[in-house]
């Protein structure tokens, strides 16, 4: 366990290290085997959604001024704007083998008004063209990309569901469909009807071997493993903590760490550094 942190995000397993991006720390970290951070850069702008480019350089998306940056290990250097397609904060990412981005965004200022808005999945190319890859989403969060790469998963948060695309060669996104279903086909129009639904809200989501779907639960029922329709089939409760992204790794692949903090809209999470990683094994593989 690690903790006394501002917001971790977006945990990757990588080359037998644990990364996460905390936002008010403005850094991203690498966590050692004893669960030390050292900082593997600073992202003003707050980093969060993190990927590896063909090449190894690390891939960080910086939330505040929506951008797409590249770390060679020395400097940061931009490789997309985001403003024109990103209403309001960048988010998560998945990065696929090519080197290809989908990237996430908040959808609108939810801090001023409670009102849901939908909003855009950017895809940013190799040469760093960033287009709209999927329209209409809700707050969307966590991605994932199939072994295969033919499979896109999004976790649109506040509508509380996974959606799927089928995936082109060229990154395009198609045939999409509803992967689970934690609403009851109900529509929130507000964030404050979404909290109280008692509906899973997924965030951060992380693909096991067993092809299920690891998923941190903005509402707090903690994580959940959870099969292709909707079934959830394990369970991990935090207590009074919530879990907000989920990453599949260690050495076997048989350890799944959990960026955990205060239920969200708890508190001042910018003040308050309460955010911690924590670990368990799992069988899920």
């Amino acid at each position: 366990m690690s903790e006394g942190h501002g917001f971790l995000e977006a945990p990757r397993w990588h080359e037998g290290m644990l990364y996460a991006s905390d936002f008010f720390a403005q850094a991203v970290l690498r966590f050692d085997q004893t669960g030390t951070p050292s900082v593997v850069c600073k992202v003003p702008g707050q980093p969060s959604g993190l990927g590896w480019g063909p090449d190894g350089c690390l891939l960080v998306v910086s939330m505040l001024d929506r951008r797409l940056w590249k770390f060679d290990g020395d400097n940061l250097r931009e490789i997309a704007d985001l403003n024109g397609l990103a209403p309001w904060h960048a988010n998560d990412m998945a990065v696929d083998n090519t080197g290809r981005c989908y990237i996430g965004n908040f959808g609108w200022d939810e801090s001023k008004h409670d009102a849901i808005e939908s909003t855009v999945l950017i895809r940013v190319d190799p040469d760093g063209t960033a287009t709209a890859a999927a329209e209409d989403l809700v707050f969307p969060n966590g991605i994932v990309i199939s072994p295969d790469g033919a499979t896109l998963l999004v976790a649109e948060t506040f509508a509380g569901r996974i959606t799927a695309f089928d995936r082109g060669a060229d990154g395009t996104l198609h045939n999409r469909r509803v992967w689970a279903d934690f609403s009851g086909g109900k529509t929130f129009a507000t964030v404050s009807a979404a909290l109280a639904s008692g509906a899973c809200l997924p965030d951060g989501i992380a693909l096991a071997d067993d092809g299920t779907l690891w998923v941190a639960d903005a509402a707090r029922q903690g994580a959940l493993r959870v099969r292709e329709g909707g079934a959830v089939v394990e369970t991990i409760p935090l207590g009074k903590q919530t879990a907000f992204s989920v990453a599949v790794g260690g050495a076997d692949r048989d350890r799944l760490f959990l960026c955990a903090g205060k239920p969200y809209g708890s508190g001042d999470p910018s003040l308050e550094w309460e955010s911690r990683l924590l670990w368990t094994e799992t069988s899920s593989r």
